[in-house]
């Protein structure tokens, strides 16, 4: 057993709290910490099960998460807040000797880009202090990472061919809405596309790339190529890999939208002057778009997300595809958030509890395809996200 803080109270904090909140044999107390003190009080009440206490926290300060810290005195932080903070939450880690798991990388404030470099330099730090520090433990980041680890470790003596496939067929009624923080999402998806081909880094224009690939239980969906951080770690971890690509399903409307917000200029992430005051436009936007927390209750359709792997096994030719599906539905009725939420938080959950079990140990910086997937992907079908494999069937790409 042991203690946790976690920190973030949107859609993915709030399963965080009610899977570990569920295990009271692993997780002995929690603290769940935010900016918005009155978000974690609702989170806790509704999903928390009694067990949960709150604190008001700004997370880009490191003394006041360090205090916290220091009161609370945790195993490990759980970290589902911004990627803007992932770094000093993990100094204030360092300062106080607590282990650190977080979902999606470093990114800075000021310009989108995205890249391990940041955190893997605190590799030697955390490493002097007997601490491990577990990176990118959503679903992708995260089980699309374990995924292929588990290809590595069962089905191919070289992995050549990997392209993470990520589907979301799912409609919340909205005209217009980001399925996590607004401003990372956008971000994310109007910066150039990029993949991995012989030992090169390729850059592409945004969307420029597309295919129609076909998604259990949900059939053809136009799919683009985009970056995602992922890649980055695994062509390091796993060499034998050729090319390495990121597919995305993006509406025509969600792109029509995208488009014009980026063509007013609404996707700036500098500031402007505005009646004397500085604004950043993207944080403006945030403001007025649908809370992704919020939009749960009337999701219908499903998530679909894998791996399709192309390789060799025993001297010959072997393709891979391993997947979860994930109904909105089910996601909402169990924990009041939607899929895309459910999907980052319940893996979180479970590398903490890996981490805590033992099963995952080390001191240093990790990416969690280092570590055995085996008991995780266990652990990710008891705990709502059964994943499903086929060996030497078409995989398309």
């Amino acid at each position: 057993m042991a203690k946790v803080l976690i920190i973030g109270a949107g859609g993915v904090g709030r399963v965080v709290v009610q899977k570990c909140a569920s295990l009271p044999d692993v997780f002995s107390e929690i603290l769940l910490a935010s900016r918005t003190k009155s978000k974690c009080d609702v989170i806790a009440e509704e999903v928390g099960q009694g067990r949960v206490k709150t604190a008001q926290l700004d997370a880009d300060n490191v003394s006041e998460t360090v205090a916290l810290i220091n009161e609370f005195k945790p195993f490990m932080v759980i970290n589902v807040a911004l990627p803007y903070q992932d770094l000093a939450i993990m100094d204030a880690c360092l300062e106080t000797g607590v282990h650190y798991l977080d979902t999606a990388n470093y990114e800075p404030k000021d310009e989108a880009k995205f890249e391990y470099k940041w955190q893997w330099a605190y590799q030697d730090r955390f490493k002097e202090k007997g601490l491990m520090a577990v990176l990118g433990c959503g679903f992708d980041p995260g089980v699309t990472s374990i995924f292929t680890a588990r290809a590595a470790k069962h089905h191919f003596d070289e992995i050549q061919y990997l392209d993470i496939v990520d589907c979301n067929a799912g409609d919340h009624g909205k005209a217009f809405a980001t399925n996590f923080n607004p401003e990372i999402n956008i971000r994310e998806i109007t910066q150039k596309g990029k993949y991995y081909e012989d030992g090169k880094w390729i850059e592409t224009e945004p969307h420029e790339i597309h295919k129609d690939l076909n998604y259990p239980n949900i059939g053809p969906k136009r799919s683009y190529l985009i970056y995602h951080e992922e890649l980055e770690s695994l062509v390091k971890n796993f060499p034998s890999i050729k090319r390495a690509r990121f597919w995305m399903t993006f509406g025509e409307e969600y792109l029509t939208h995208l488009r014009v917000i980026q063509n007013i200029g609404m996707a700036r992430i500098d500031p402007v002057k505005f009646k004397g005051v500085d604004i950043v436009p993207l944080e403006f936007l945030k403001a007025v778009l649908p809370d992704p927390g919020e939009l749960g209750e009337n999701y219908s359709g499903e998530t679909s997300i894998g791996c399709r792997i192309r390789g060799i096994k025993d001297g010959k030719e072997q393709t891979y595809y391993i997947w979860n599906n994930c109904k909105h539905e089910e996601a909402y009725k169990e924990t009041g958030a939607q899929g895309v939420s459910y999907t980052t938080g319940v893996p979180a959950m479970i590398g903490a509890k890996m981490m805590i079990e033992g099963k995952w140990n080390g001191e240093g910086v990790f990416n969690v395809e280092e570590f055995d997937p085996d008991p995780f992907l266990n652990d990710l079908e008891k705990f709502g996200l059964p994943w499903h494999e086929k060996v030497n069937a078409e995989i398309e790409l």
